[in-house]
């Protein structure tokens, strides 16, 4: 074992995460694929081993869904998953967690179904869909216990994305880098408008780095109105207030 590897299994161990010599394997496996697709076609910024291990798999597990859900069975939506953050992290450590991964562009979707094939994970699929249309899909709406975003939009946007999915008792958790309480604070209207109200905003820094992040997680606490997500660009465009 590597010393950048050592470094990733004590950062885990400091988030509470625990992972086997198999699951390391697929971290690895799941690096490699990511660096040599990113050449072709933009996934990510970050392509060193260490910052890779760190800024993508370490952010990503610093959600524990179990802690959120006490079940054997566990329901996750990552709702524009982009290159599979959290989703596939969350799928690697946890394998009573069943996962979607949605994504709007089908280059990143091919991306991701190579990684599933390649680690050989299970209960685990991906759907080529804009945030908005999934939302509205008899399939999806309120089928799951945890619908999860990292990403760079408004809170309010991503709670018109993401709420639309999780059912009553389930929670949207949105994954935010730098100052979150106005963010949080202005969102809560509509928050309450799509059926959910926020829960916490756990604060935290990335195990040994000064870079500052919060997880908002928010209840549904009651069905979703059918006008809600409104039509492709809107949320983006026009977040409700």
């Amino acid at each position: 074992m590597n010393n950048q590897e050592k470094v990733f299994l004590e950062n885990l161990k400091t988030i509470d995460v625990e992972i086997s010599e198999k699951q390391l394997e697929q971290f690895n496996s799941y690096f490699e694929i990511l660096v040599e697709w990113n050449k072709v076609m933009n996934l990510t910024g970050i392509t060193e081993y260490d910052e890779v291990l760190l800024k993508h798999f370490v952010d990503s597990l610093c959600f524990n869904p179990n802690k959120l859900i006490k079940s054997d069975k566990i329901s996750l939506i990552d709702v524009g998953t982009g290159a599979g953050f959290p989703g596939l992290p969350i799928k690697i450590a946890y394998e009573n967690v069943d996962v979607v991964l949605l994504d709007s562009l089908n280059k990143r979707i091919k991306f991701l179904d190579e990684v599933i094939s390649k680690l050989g994970l299970k209960n685990i699929k991906t759907i080529h869909s804009r945030a908005e249309d999934g939302g509205r899909n008899k399939d999806l709406r309120e089928k799951f216990d945890i619908a999860i975003s990292r990403a760079v939009a408004n809170l309010s946007s991503l709670a018109e994305y993401n709420l639309p999915y999780v059912k009553v008792g389930g929670y949207f958790v949105a994954m935010k880098s730098g100052e979150i309480d106005e963010e949080a604070a202005n969102a809560k209207k509509a928050i309450s408008l799509l059926g959910g109200e926020i829960e916490k905003i756990e604060k935290f820094q990335l195990p040994n780095s000064d870079i500052d992040r919060s997880l908002v997680i928010v209840k549904k606490v009651k069905a979703t109105s059918k006008k809600y997500p409104r039509k492709a660009g809107l949320p983006t465009k026009e977040p409700l207030k």
